[in-house]
């Protein structure tokens, strides 16, 4: 009998070892299943969220600038101040008008529809950093002759002043072009004779204006002779 209480007496490190292996199976299997569950209910709603998040109106619909959507064949304004589209499977196809010019003196531009619209054309004129009335008659320089156009735009004449007949033109004030105030003249030598005369310039030489018509383009000097010079 002794020897076979001995057979079955089991050891106490193994009777614990196993003691604490079905612990182990009881903690962990219930935990097991429940992270299956969740993981299926996770997977059952994460298309929804998907959809939820990130629509997407490909070949559905077009969206404009305020999240308004339209459909396709639908003819739309994107934006406030933008040109009309078509709505297509594709995307958006916008028109492209020809818009009128912009007056260059316009002063006040609005971008309220499709094409840029003037709403106020300035009503004088600007000339080197001075302003003027329109039609208004205004001399810049002494040469110049300038108007403000209705255009807003500035037209000028400017003088183109004729050969002086003298030697010496002399500039007045408010005048454009100089002026011969002696009348015609000409050189001889270093002295400014008159012309139309015969002058004696020293005891032996006698100059003179030349007679040809309009001298005074080209010929500046006189035209001397010698003679037989005075005895003192």
């Amino acid at each position: 009998m002794s020897g076979r209480k001995h057979l079955w007496t089991m050891a106490p490190g193994l009777h614990a070892a196993c003691l604490l292996l079905v612990v182990a199976l009881i903690l962990v299997t219930p935990a097991a299943f429940a992270q299956e569950d969740d993981s299926g209910g996770d997977s059952t709603q994460a298309p929804g969220n998907d959809n939820l998040d990130f629509d997407d109106y490909r070949g559905k619909g077009c969206v404009d600038d305020s999240g308004f959507v339209y459909k396709v064949g639908e003819r739309f304004f994107p934006g406030h101040s933008n040109c009309p589209c078509m709505c297509t499977e594709d995307g958006p196809v916008c028109e492209q008008p020809e818009c009128p010019k912009i007056h260059p003196k316009c002063s006040k531009v609005e971008h309220n529809g499709c094409c840029p619209e003037c709403k106020e054309v300035k009503n004088f004129c600007e000339y080197r950093a001075k302003t003027y009335k329109v039609l208004e008659e205004f001399k810049p320089s002494r040469c110049e002759w300038c108007r403000c156009e209705a255009s807003s735009e500035v037209h000028c004449v400017v003088a183109d002043c004729a050969v002086p007949e003298c030697v010496n033109p002399v500039y007045e004030p408010e005048q454009c072009c100089p002026v011969c105030k002696n009348g015609p003249n000409c050189f001889a030598g270093s002295t400014i004779i008159p012309a139309g005369m015969e002058v004696k310039v020293d005891d032996c030489t006698i100059c003179q204006c030349s007679q040809n018509e309009d001298w005074w383009k080209t010929e500046r000097q006189a035209t001397c002779v010698k003679r037989e010079c005075e005895r003192l």
